[in-house]
């Protein structure tokens, strides 16, 4: 088989350590391509979305009325959930009850983050703590497994456990902090597999698991996109897609009000994902993350693609400082350094290896793109 040549695309920072990628004979990746035709025309941040949304706002205020919270959010202390929280309740006047996730890797910062959003907007917020010894089982199965995507039990458990805590208590209504301005270059399934392929999720935990979930928050894809939305009615809304979302803007909004304090990269709120995409994916599987979150600001105008290149071009983190956190999750997994060590250099694999519901899934998202349901590219 021939390796492929190396390219990397004229107009933002993806390359060819995304695999599936293609370009034009200018140079430009499918994510920009398919930015400028399909998700640009369609999204309209600012006075036409304001308009576009304010019905659906209505609604949500109408039919929570008499009840103490007309929506629920998930908050992980990021950027996007705490400012999301905010925009709900300040701009729109919305009476959300805030949810966190508590999968055991919170970092001191982010839960500052979150204590200072809850009491500085006076929100009412739950919390659901995993069973420790359970996210841990899970965690070290996806390790052994080699799998790129060793993120996918936490990323399932926060998922699972807002939309599961909405249909037990009669939530119609979940906003979200997912919005085009810093995700509209979504990652390949190569990089990300979807967390909610239960299939997948047994099988790697049947093969290298050591005890049952019993109370491991679990929502299949399709119990969420067709029993959760078509049969107990529960929408979930993109606010941040209809007002201005400015990084640097929201940053500086949310520290003035509130003292929030800023992270060095997206998702940094979780001390296990910030491993997880600063060390073991750069350095076991050759790609970094950050070509998906740069490029979505890229295209945004929030960061020029100079910029982009030179913050991609030196890690995230100092190499001390990756040491430390090799050694933590280690130990916090239940491995000597040299243990981790041995799984780390194993032969790295494919969601593909284990059993998985891929067609199905890329079925309903196709779908999804041809109903503008989701403009984002699909790959």
């Amino acid at each position: 088989m021939s390796i492929r040549q190396y390219q990397i695309c004229s107009n933002c920072i993806m390359d060819t350590s995304d695999s599936t990628l293609t370009f034009d004979e200018r140079g430009w990746c499918d994510y920009c391509r398919n930015f400028h035709e399909n998700i640009l025309p369609n999204w309209h941040p600012g006075e036409q979305g304001i308009q576009e949304i304010m019905p659906m706002i209505e609604k949500i205020k109408r039919e929570g009325a008499g009840r103490p919270h007309d929506c629920l959010i998930g908050i992980s202390g990021g950027l996007d959930s705490s400012y999301v929280a905010y925009v709900a309740k300040e701009k729109f006047g919305l009476r959300p009850l805030m949810f966190h996730c508590d999968a055991g890797w919170n970092s001191d910062l982010g839960v500052s983050n979150i204590q200072k959003i809850i009491e500085g907007l006076n929100l009412d917020l739950v919390t659901e703590v995993i069973n420790w010894e359970e996210m841990k089982d899970l965690q070290r199965a996806f390790f052994l497994s080699q799998v790129p995507f060793v993120d996918m039990p936490q990323d399932l458990a926060l998922f699972s456990a807002i939309y599961n805590f909405a249909a037990k208590n009669g939530f119609k209504y979940v906003i979200t902090g997912g919005n085009n301005s810093t995700e509209c270059v979504r990652e390949c399934i190569e990089w990300t597999y979807f967390s909610t392929d239960m299939r997948h999720v047994h099988d790697i935990h049947r093969r290298f698991g050591t005890r049952s979930l019993d109370t491991f928050p679990t929502c299949d894809i399709f119990k969420y996109k067709f029993y959760y939305r078509w049969i107990k009615g529960i929408r979930v809304i993109k606010l941040l897609d209809s007002v201005p979302y400015i990084k640097k803007q929201a940053i500086q909004e949310l520290n003035e009000k509130f003292g929030w304090q800023p992270y060095p990269q997206k998702h940094y709120e979780s001390r296990f994902t910030r491993f997880y995409e600063s060390y073991w994916t750069p350095k076991k599987f050759g790609y970094d993350k950050r070509r998906a979150y740069m490029s979505s600001e890229i295209l945004t105008g929030q960061m020029t693609r100079d910029e982009a290149l030179e913050r991609i071009s030196k890690p995230e983190l100092d190499e001390e400082t990756m040491a430390q956190e090799f050694e933590y999750v280690a130990t916090k997994l239940g491995w000597t350094v040299d243990e981790f060590r041995e799984i780390f250099n194993g032969k790295n694999k494919s969601f593909r290896d284990y059993k998985h519901k891929l067609f199905l899934i890329t079925l309903g998202a196709r779908i999804a793109n041809f109903l503008g349901i989701d403009n984002r590219i699909f790959r």
